[in-house]
């Protein structure tokens, strides 16, 4: 299970979608992949997408595809059948924290996570109270920032 949910994808690729004909080009996808530290050439991304720009279901398969090449790559792939959904979601979940992470000292602070939403054009100046907000949700030891395993459950919670 991907660490975001529909709804975040839906407004990932809507905000791509900068003249909004539905359909997100290869510049604009390999623009958002170049952010979260993903390095494709256009020329790279046409030649596994197979044509030059994705509809929301496609984009959903491509974003799909792409945690399954991280999981594999990472080894999720070794593990056993009866708990492989979970430890993927372990993996899925240990990526994406290392993507906030920005400073790679263990945790989330609110400028990392506010950092990395204004990347994805997923945040502005007008909701800045939202990123203290989300951290204080679910900062369990009230440290002000979210270690992996309180960032864990706040995406578990948002994809259940």
């Amino acid at each position: 299970m991907s660490p975001l949910g529909t709804r975040d994808l839906r407004r990932i690729f809507e905000n791509l979608d900068k003249n909004g004909d539905g359909q997100v080009n290869l510049k604009e996808l390999n623009w958002l992949l170049e952010k979260i530290g993903i390095h494709y050439s256009v020329n790279e991304l046409e030649s596994s997408i197979g044509k030059s720009s994705l509809d929301f279901n496609e984009f959903l398969y491509f974003y799909d595809s792409i945690s399954s090449e991280e999981t594999m790559r990472t080894g999720g792939s070794e593990c056993q059948e009866s708990n492989e959904g979970d430890v993927d979601q372990e993996t899925d979940l240990a990526e994406a924290f290392k993507v906030f992470d920005l400073n790679d000292d263990g945790f989330i602070s609110w400028d990392e996570l506010q950092s990395v939403l204004s990347k994805l054009e997923l945040w502005d100046k007008r909701s800045g109270g939202d990123c203290n907000s989300m951290i204080r949700a679910y900062d369990t030891n009230n440290d002000g920032k979210l270690d992996f395993e309180e960032f864990k459950s706040m995406m578990l919670f948002t994809i259940s």
